[in-house]
């Protein structure tokens, strides 16, 4: 059962650098700051983690993992995390098998729901599950059709996107075109023709017998709704959470999250409230910035130290959140920088779009002249349709680029052709391409070579370049894989390097590609560069000219945001007054930047940040204390074996017990075991009242604090175990155990 909850992580996880685990569950806090160490150490739920941008969320929250599971608070297995991509899922895995926290299962939502669908559907309906629609265009293009609704192919995406919408907000087709109205959002077609085409997608694909991604998040939530046994079953399984990115989380998603964590399982979430630019998708904040509202015991960790970017590049940040309404932004976070001081970021203003372009592909080659990495730049823009230009530019100056978001690396052409010809090599007893290099770069590019590549790239740009570029991020990874290998004291061959590979494609964690990166402020999420150009910055484009509403226009200027926090040194701001070459100057800078750039009049002062720290949620009516990790009394070392837990200290370091109320609570102890018929151990453990006797509780919350003393042992034995411990004598028992001789009745080991 607990395999097929589970699934499979997978052989290969993308972050390990093949370095040894911390010694310790001590040495996994090591290196953390003060508020990522409260993260790692809240280990009972509600946890709420408000992370900033370039704060190390990811390190706080995989070490919280790694924490409770090293000092055996967790057991791994019953750790699920979630989040929103396979790559963050993939990181995740990582870091944690790094931290030596195997066994952890970390998902995305779709990934974790389908393993569940797929195991109880059997049970639950009966037959096979549904086959999984992958890609629902083609759908709703015959949805359209059926309905009479003639649609040009470029309107196909948003006819998708609102049927997206509609599920993930749980929307049914009926209620559309009120709910369109209700929130102000701007229908692609009238609303009614959607409401008709979204009812015969949906019919279409029952009469087909398949299902689309959003199904399968509610048929889960439906299946743990309506089948309780089951519902316990996954319950038992997972009995704590972290869910990452929780500011984009959806209502069907958090649906789903309730009927996961409804048996009490413990919840940490991680989040951001200035970093929501999804909510076109369904995406709502409401769950984080209301978290306190539903859990009023939670504790909440701010993470403010920015790890990221230069003061310079936060104080810019800083200052656009500081002019920010709305409730998203009375919960702001304001960084704090821990980098060194860096250059001012740049403020230029063009006469059109293509000399914009030009400038910045001339700046980009002085970067690159002065040594930095084309990796490490990024151009990032509002709408996919500016990256023409910008493509133009850096061709015709011979720089490489990628553009993000375009065809996925492991399926170029020219790397599914290297890695046919590596396995090939790897099966190879001796192959004399690679019998005479000595390390395993050497011999990838061995093999590279007879597909044309060289130590050197070719002149230009274009598609021969990029081919290039392809496979020179091969014989990177070849040697980046060698050198962690070789830390961690492990061989890397040919072999290993292929089911690296194998493992990355599978998990879509590229290698970087020594390219100008060219990507959209929507794709740039959860990335970083040394330098970033911000383009196009003008009214109309940012904000984008169908932002109507406060909150459209908030969310806009969240997307600058993340567009700004992308740069840990070098910023650029530009935008142009026209569109081409002589055209009409009517564009102006974006208003976002009114008071922040160089003669814009002064910045609207705004509230201040919330700083980081911790706030400690109010104690539930439950008089059971949370459970965390347990520390030696004596010599603070964190305790992982069952009886030194028990005991609250080392089994060598020296004892505290009071021998006189141990003797006591073992006569007591006899004399319930024997009224209920039953062993003593079942009334209370030998190493339980050896850690009553040591720490004395003087009321039900220190005694509840002691492992063993579970909330109904609490409630029945409680009174009599703390009369005992405050001296006084329970003559009716001491009596009935001499009389019965009941001293010393055996008990089973602790």
């Amino acid at each position: 059962m607990q395999e097929e909850l589970s699934g499979m992580s997978g052989p290969y996880d993308p972050y390990d650098s093949y370095g040894a685990a911390p010694a310790g569950a001590d040495a996994v806090l090591a290196g953390l700051d003060p508020e990522q160490r409260a993260v790692a150490t809240a280990l009972t739920g509600p946890v709420c983690v408000l992370a900033g941008a370039g704060t190390g969320k990811t390190r706080a929250i995989t070490h919280r993992i790694a924490y409770g599971v090293r000092s055996g608070v967790y057991q791994p297995q019953q750790v699920l995390a979630v989040t929103f991509t396979a790559r963050a899922a993939g990181e995740m895995r990582g870091r944690l098998r790094q931290l030596g926290a195997d066994g952890v299962q970390a998902r995305t939502f779709h990934s974790a729901a389908l393993r569940q669908l797929q195991y109880f559907w059997p049970r639950a309906v009966g037959g096979e599950v549904p086959r999984l629609l992958e890609r629902k265009v083609q759908l709703v293009a015959e949805a359209a059709a059926r309905t009479g609704l003639r649609v040009q192919r470029t309107e196909l995406r948003d006819l998708t996107g609102e049927i997206e919408w509609c599920k993930v907000t749980q929307i049914v087709p009926d209620d559309y075109p009120a709910a369109v109205a209700k929130t102000g959002r701007e229908a692609p077609r009238d609303p009614a023709e959607i409401a008709r085409v979204y009812a015969t997608y949906e019919q279409t694909k029952r009469d087909r017998g398949v299902i689309d991604f959003e199904d399968v998040l509610l048929l889960t939530a439906a299946i743990l709704e309506d089948r309780p046994e089951i519902a316990e079953r996954v319950r038992a399984q997972y009995r704590h959470f972290t869910v990452d990115e929780y500011q984009d989380v959806s209502p069907l998603q958090q649906r789903l999250l309730d009927q996961w964590t409804a048996g009490g399982a413990s919840l940490c979430v991680v989040g951001d409230a200035s970093q929501t630019i999804y909510s076109f998708t369904g995406a709502t904040p409401e769950y984080l910035l209301h978290f306190r509202t539903r859990h009023p015991d939670a504790t909440v960790v701010k993470l403010v130290r920015d790890y990221r970017s230069s003061p310079q590049v936060v104080h810019l940040a800083n200052g656009l959140l500081a002019q920010a309404r709305g409730q998203a932004a009375q919960h702001r976070l304001e960084l704090v920088s821990q980098r060194e001081a860096g250059p001012e970021p740049e403020y230029t203003e063009y006469p059109d779009e293509p000399t914009e372009a030009e400038s910045t592909a001339h700046r980009i080659r002085k970067l690159l002249d002065g040594g930095v990495r084309a990796s490490e730049i990024a151009v990032l823009f509002r709408t996919n349709g500016q990256s023409e230009v910008y493509e133009q530019a850096l061709s015709d100056l011979g720089l490489p680029y990628q553009l993000k978001g375009a065809e996925r690396f492991f399926e170029r052409p020219e790397v599914r052709e290297a890695g046919v010809l590596l396995k090939g090599a790897a099966r190879a007893a001796s192959d004399p391409l690679t019998a005479d290099e000595p390390d395993l770069a050497g011999q990838v590019r061995a093999v590279l070579a007879t597909r044309g590549f060289t130590a050197t790239p070719p002149a230009g740009s274009g598609a021969v370049r990029e081919r290039w570029e392809s496979l020179a991020a091969l014989v990177r990874l070849a040697e980046e894989f060698e050198a962690g290998r070789r830390r961690a004291g492990e061989s890397a061959d040919l072999a290993a390097y292929v089911a690296e590979l194998d493992a990355r494609a599978a998990a879509q964690h590229a290698p970087a590609v020594e390219g100008v990166t060219l990507a959209s402020l929507h794709a740039a999420k959860g990335l970083e560069w040394d330098a970033v150009f911000l383009v196009g910055l003008s009214e109309g484009t940012l904000p984008i000219i169908y932002a109507k509403t406060d909150e459209q226009i908030e969310e806009e200027r969240r997307l600058l945001y993340v567009g700004v926090t992308r740069a840990r040194q070098h910023l650029s701001l530009s935008w142009a007054l026209s569109r081409s070459p002589g055209g009409r100057a009517s564009r102006r800078p974006t208003r976002f930047l009114d008071g922040l750039r160089p003669g814009s009049g002064t910045a609207r002062a705004g509230s201040r940040g919330g700083r980081g720290g911790v706030e400690h949620g109010e104690s539930r009516a439950s008089r059971r204390a949370p459970r965390g990790p347990v520390t030696c009394r004596v010599c603070g070392r964190t305790l992982t074996e069952a009886v030194e837990r028990k005991l609250r200290r080392c089994e060598g370091c020296p004892s505290s017990m009071d021998e006189a109320l141990y003797e006591r609570l073992r006569a007591w102890r006899a004399a319930q075991a024997k009224k209920q018929g039953a062993p003593a151990y079942v009334v209370f453990t030998d190493a339980t009242l050896m850690a009553i006797a040591e720490d004395v509780p003087a009321d039900e919350r220190e005694l509840s604090r002691i492992s063993g003393v579970g909330a109904m042992k609490l409630d029945k034995y409680g009174a009599a175990v703390l009369s005992l411990c405050a001296g006084e004598e329970l003559v009716d028992v001491v009596a009935d155990e001499a009389a019965d001789g009941l001293v010393g009745e055996p008990t089973e080991p602790a």
